[in-house]
């Protein structure tokens, strides 16, 4: 079976502070979790332990999340939020008007954003997918999960700034 890789934009920000968090939870994280674990199992029988099976989730968690981080940034493209030119693409805010609503969000990982209250839409969401290479004053519809068809018309593009 044949995998497909899906390159992630960030940008330098976004990459150090994920390379950071990676770094944290492979070194201090593992050793905080190891101690917590030991010394639940300390306590006796695990069977009944909540904080052992606490442990041994947040374990399982945090683990999930070094591989996770591993992989994005191992396929990351690191650079400059793309100038604007009004045409949607990783990277850029959008301001759409979507089932009649408007919206303004984020064209790329969630990771992206950091702190940001922005919405983000991958380019593999079905919005963003739809979107993808059009212009402002362009429309589009899409089918959303639960089937519904959806119109969206592109009304702003504007460069990510960060915030």
């Amino acid at each position: 079976m044949a995998q497909t890789t899906t390159v992630t934009w960030l940008t330098q920000e976004a990459y150090d502070r994920l390379a950071a968090e990676l770094e944290h939870l492979s070194t201090t994280g593992r050793e905080e979790i190891a101690k917590r674990i030991e010394a639940a199992r300390e306590e006796g029988d695990l069977k009944e332990n909540g904080g052992y099976h606490a442990a041994k989730d947040e374990q399982g968690k945090q683990e999930a999340r070094i591989r996770q981080l591993k992989e994005l940034l191992r396929t990351a493209q690191v650079g400059e939020a793309p100038e604007s030119t009004g045409v949607v693409e990783a990277g850029t805010v959008i301001t759409a008007v979507i089932a009649g609503d408007e919206e303004t969000f984020l064209i790329g990982s969630r990771e992206i954003a950091g702190d940001s209250e922005l919405d983000v839409f991958s380019e593999q969401s079905p919005l963003g997918a739809s979107i993808l290479g059009l212009k402002v004053g362009d429309s589009t519809s899409y089918t959303a999960p639960n089937g519904r068809e959806i119109s969206v018309e592109i009304t702003k593009v504007e460069t990510w700034g960060g915030q």
